[in-house]
């Protein structure tokens, strides 16, 4: 048992306490770089930290958002006031969370495949995080689907990753997010991302018991059962919610703190939707607090909006509150497709 235990277990409590969720916000340098481009904005630190201290200073943001997601560089860094980002944090009630993994890279002998690497020195980056006042972390594995993948090697190498690395954070004080995500990209049907997902998530918590991952300290961050982008036929909303659920309750323990989503190319409506009906049709098979953890799905109409420029940020924090509340309401299994038609801009 960790020396943190009593902390990991109400820290895991706390971000999943009913009607909040996530708020992944920990694209790395090169991944933000990329959508700046794609806006017109510039690609420097000046606006990634403008971007990121508009995200965290959102006016009510903690009534829909118990926690976000860093990365190294926006935990380090302070908003144009000289406060520290990780004070803006603390002022406005959302709990430190930082992303932990150094990214999927080729799977050595797996073509198609990744395996996520950053073991190698995550104690002692585990230890720093932590006295800087993150309380959880992130670790992405990915997992696709194509000819002849994804192979037991790449399911069983990911598996192993995502294991010890919670077995450290639980260790260093950091709730553990376990975030295997099998990738919406191809043309599979949804009949075949069920058997991956399945595969996938009992191989994770095979790997979790044998590392000695205490369950009520750690929040799975999974990708719903869904068809491909490119499948022939897409599932309905309904098929997708009663089949993920389906997985969940086959797969996953029930003493996990909780189950956080991710959006996983999904659009911003489909990923508020599909959760939604999880929390309302399903709602009494679910043993655990069913949320989000995104980030496009809730930042991208804020981005589109703001453009770069600090005229922008009011109204783009507007849109942002907007996309929370929804998504907060999804988990409640309250959301109706109405709440997308309110004004949210003045």
């Amino acid at each position: 048992m960790s020396a943190y235990s009593q902390e990991l277990k109400a820290t895991a409590k706390a971000m999943v306490a009913p009607g909040k969720g996530i708020l992944a916000m920990d694209e790395s340098n090169g991944t933000c770089n990329k959508r700046f481009a794609a806006l017109g904005i510039d690609q420097t630190e000046d606006r990634r930290r403008a971007y990121r201290e508009l995200i965290l200073d959102t006016p009510n943001l903690s009534d829909y958002v118990s926690g976000a997601i860093l990365y190294d560089e926006t935990i380090r860094q302070s908003s144009s006031a000289g406060k520290p980002l990780t004070q803006v944090m603390k002022d406005r009630g959302i709990i430190i969370g930082i992303k932990v993994d150094t990214g999927a890279k080729d799977h050595p002998l797996c073509p198609g495949e990744k395996v996520t690497e950053g073991l190698d020195g995550l104690r002692e980056r585990i230890a720093e995080y932590y006295q800087m006042g993150a309380r959880f972390a992130k670790w992405r594995a990915v997992i696709t689907i194509g000819d002849g993948i994804p192979s037991r090697t790449c399911i069983e190498t990911n598996a192993h990753g995502l294991a010890r690395y919670a077995a450290l954070c639980q260790e260093g004080g950091l709730v553990p997010i376990v975030e295997p995500e099998v990738l919406i990209d191809g043309t599979h049907s949804i009949e075949r991302c069920y058997e991956v997902t399945t595969e996938t998530l009992k191989t994770v918590f095979n790997q979790l018991y044998i590392q000695k991952v205490v369950m009520d300290e750690m929040i799975l961050k999974p990708s719903m059962v869904i068809s491909a982008k490119g499948a022939a036929t897409q599932a309905t909303p309904e098929q997708v919610a009663a089949m993920t659920v389906d997985v969940l309750r086959n797969c996953v323990p029930a003493t996990v703190a909780g189950v956080a989503f991710l959006s996983g190319g999904q659009t911003p409506e489909q990923s508020a939707q599909h959760l939604n009906i999880m929390n309302s049709t399903h709602k009494d098979l679910l043993p655990w607090r069913v949320t989000f953890s995104y980030a496009r799905a809730i930042q991208q109409p804020a981005l589109d909006y703001w453009k770069g420029s600090d005229s922008n940020v009011a109204e783009a924090q507007k849109l942002l509150r907007h996309r929370a509340a929804c998504n907060s309401a999804a988990s409640k299994g309250e959301y109706t497709p109405e709440m997308e038609k309110q004004a949210v801009t003045a």
